[in-house]
């Protein structure tokens, strides 16, 4: 199960993620592919409501809607993807895959790239390119169980030492007491 959880958005890498589900199905009937996240009819980058559901009635996809908790849908996931252009900040939804141990997809972007060690805990692919993400989540199909848990385990280590919030507020600190002294 290949999860994405994000805002519809073709920036987000909505569509890369439904064409390598694709290209990946012909050759792996069993791969599922699911989308989480609202569908942001006001954004000038949204995915229309009747084009998610085209994808669905395909088969290709499986639209899950929104949910407040996105821990029951990680849960069952065994990776995470995001293969976003949007230049993002570190996406939340990459932070919660780490922390609950699943191997991540992303691409090699500002934000997103600074939760993935390619091939420790997941793998990096360039922005939209469709086939590259085939490639990468036939990568993670082929590895074995162990591996992906292994995978999943160096993510919530990474997560841990770099993005704990204890770390992230000291930084915070840090720079505002730079700032004062600046003035």
């Amino acid at each position: 199960i290949f999860l994405l959880v994000s805002r519809m958005l073709w920036d987000k890498g909505v569509g890369e993620f439904v064409e390598a589900a694709k290209s990946v199905k012909r050759e792996h009937s069993s791969a599922e592919f699911r989308l989480l996240g609202n569908i942001d009819e006001g954004n000038p980058s949204a995915i229309s409501e009747e084009q998610i559901r085209t994808w669905q009635d395909s088969g290709d996809i499986e639209y899950l809607g929104v949910s407040l908790d996105v821990r029951p849908f990680i849960c069952k996931a065994h990776v995470v993807v995001l293969p976003s252009s949007y230049r993002e900040g570190v996406p939340r939804s990459l932070l919660e895959a780490m922390a609950m141990e699943k191997p991540i997809i992303t691409t090699d972007t500002a934000g997103c790239r600074e939760t993935v060690e390619d091939g420790v805990n997941g793998f990096l692919v360039p922005p939209k390119d469709s086939t590259a993400l085939a490639q990468a989540i036939v990568k993670m199909l082929r590895a074995t169980e162990e591996e992906r848990q292994s995978m999943g385990r160096k993510g919530r280590e990474k997560a841990l030492r770099e993005f704990d919030e204890k770390i992230v507020i000291e930084k915070y600190l840090e720079i505002i007491q730079q700032a004062m002294k600046a003035y």
